[in-house]
């Protein structure tokens, strides 16, 4: 493996080209280079990191999706009947997720700053588990929507703390695809939820309970018991990983913390800032990218919430049974997860980001188009078409906007507050999604589709927005840095500066 250099599109520093990085002794830079490590087999460091953190933390993931899901699943199944729900109220207990769940992600993700994520992250999953076998036993109205709201309470931390913990791990250039392989759980929960539906509603009458009952009961059993594995099972961060040697530890810190910034093989590199400081927390919520970057995760979020929630009844008002409704949610998920990491590969490989985000919302509105302009009487299987488009571009999609965001934060701090605001703020868009569709607009969902192609289209010109900020405010760094203003900053302000230094290259 060869030193780095940096890539022309802003990357960070990549094992092509070997260059000379000037060692210096102001604070805040670098006592030795690259080179001190070029002995080392990145390739196979890369490969330890995944095998030992990827898999558990997708398996994570996979239960907290299914956990929030299973509900359309448990609804098909006689939840909505047997418990006297009105539309609105089945629609309220959707909702009432997501203002917990906003509403803890910041709180959360501060807390991971200060408590091991092995142990915050299997803690908040244990709590969900027993609120989620809690839910198999509601009898009314007042007791779903209560579970719900717990339910939100508990899940908030993951997401946004397992996609900031992988930035500690993983340089900007290799973020996507982790976070890709992470996220497809998602829709792989998607295809799961559906197949566990199948079988459990088949115990239908079990012990006196419904088969949507144990539907949660059995899987919040199983995200318990995951759980007390990864207390055992998860890392903390690379300086502790018993899995790496000593100086594998050292090459994976240093090369996290001089990324971002523009290469001069005349100049010091610039450490990011990774400290505790409230002024890192208030620059995030401060930061125009951050809320601008929450448009795009809406125009992602909201079909990914409106189909999680309500695939199967869409499926089923196209005239299939149930049981057929819920296995045909499978091949879409399951397209949907191979998508996701074979667009992050060449998404991380080429270095962009908004051209593979624009491409699948115009494809997410290919797709909704279809649903909304195709008879779903006389042509299902078209309708099914297009629903396939749509969902097969969200999870593809979501991945590169949370890796969008964090590709552009610099300094830790900044970034786990950051992404937990998009997360947390984004997630809002589950809230509306979870009112898009009724079932009384069945089977066409004019105004779910319609609702659906609103937020893509904001998403669109949300993404066009970052695309001119970002290009534009590169070119100007690059200008003003021929123009000598490098040498009125120290290392050190440049660092506290993080991604506003002159140095610091945006990702687009």
């Amino acid at each position: 493996m060869g030193a780095y250099t940096q890539k022309p599109d802003g990357f960070g520093p990549q094992s092509d080209d070997k260059v000379d990085v000037e060692q210096a002794e102001r604070p805040g830079v670098a006592q030795t280079t690259l080179q001190s490590f070029a002995h080392l087999n990145e390739k196979a460091i890369l490969r330890k990191m995944d095998l030992r953190l990827i898999p558990m933390l997708a398996l994570l993931y996979l239960l907290s999706f299914l956990d929030r899901g299973n509900i359309g699943n448990a609804k098909i199944e006689g939840l909505q009947e047997d418990l006297n729900l009105t539309d609105g109220q089945y629609n309220w207990c959707l909702t009432a997720f997501f203002f917990p769940y906003a509403a803890f992600e910041v709180p959360s993700n501060l807390m991971l700053k200060k408590v091991r994520p092995s142990i915050w992250l299997p803690s908040i999953m244990v709590a969900w588990g027993f609120v989620m076998t809690l839910m198999g036993i509601v009898h009314n109205y007042t007791g779903l929507l209560t579970a719900r709201f717990f339910l939100g309470v508990t899940e908030a931390g993951l997401f946004p703390g397992v996609a900031y913990y992988l930035t500690n791990w993983y340089k900007r250039d290799e973020i996507q695809l982790r976070q890709a392989l992470f996220f497809s759980a998602a829709s792989v929960a998607g295809a799961f939820s559906g197949l566990l539906a199948f079988a459990i509603g088949k115990m239908d009458g079990v012990a006196g309970l419904h088969g949507w009952q144990w539907i949660f009961i059995l899987e919040g059993i199983a995200t318990v018991f995951v759980a007390s594995v990864a207390f055992f099972a998860l890392f903390d961060f690379p300086e502790t990983a018993g899995f790496l040697t000593e100086e594998e530890r050292a090459f994976v810190v240093y090369r996290l913390k001089y990324q971002g910034q523009s290469q001069d093989p005349n100049r010091a590199q610039v450490a990011q800032a990774d400290e505790f400081k409230w002024k890192y927390v208030k620059d995030a919520f401060l930061d125009w990218q951050v809320w601008v970057n929450i448009f795009v995760y809406w125009g992602v979020v909201c079909p990914l919430y409106g189909t999680s929630l309500f695939l199967p009844t869409i499926i089923r008002q196209l005239g299939y049974q149930s049981s057929d409704a819920q296995l045909m949610t499978v091949p879409i998920y399951i397209t949907a997860a191979i998508l996701a990491v074979v667009a992050a590969y060449f998404s991380d490989r080429v270095g962009r980001r908004s051209p593979f985000i624009i491409g699948f919302l115009l494809m997410m509105a290919v797709g909704f188009s279809m649903c909304i302009g195709i008879d779903p009487k006389q042509h299902p299987r078209i309708v099914y078409a297009g629903v396939f488009i749509a969902v097969c571009s969200i999870y593809p999609a979501f991945p590169g906007v949370v890796s969008w965001l964090s590709n552009n934060l610099s300094g830790s701090l900044k970034r786990s507050v950051g992404m937990a605001i998009q997360i947390g703020v984004g997630n809002m868009g589950g809230a509306f999604a979870s009112n898009f569709y009724h079932a009384r607009d069945g089977p066409r969902f004019m105004l779910g589709h319609g609702l659906e192609l609103a937020f893509i289209g904001a998403g669109l010109i949300a993404s066009v927005i970052l695309l001119v900020g970002y290009t534009t405010a590169n070119r100007k760094r690059a200008s003003e840095i021929d123009r000598g203003a490098l040498d009125s900053y120290t290392a050190t302000e440049l660092s506290e500066k993080g991604d506003k230094a002159v140095t610091y290259r945006y990702v687009y």
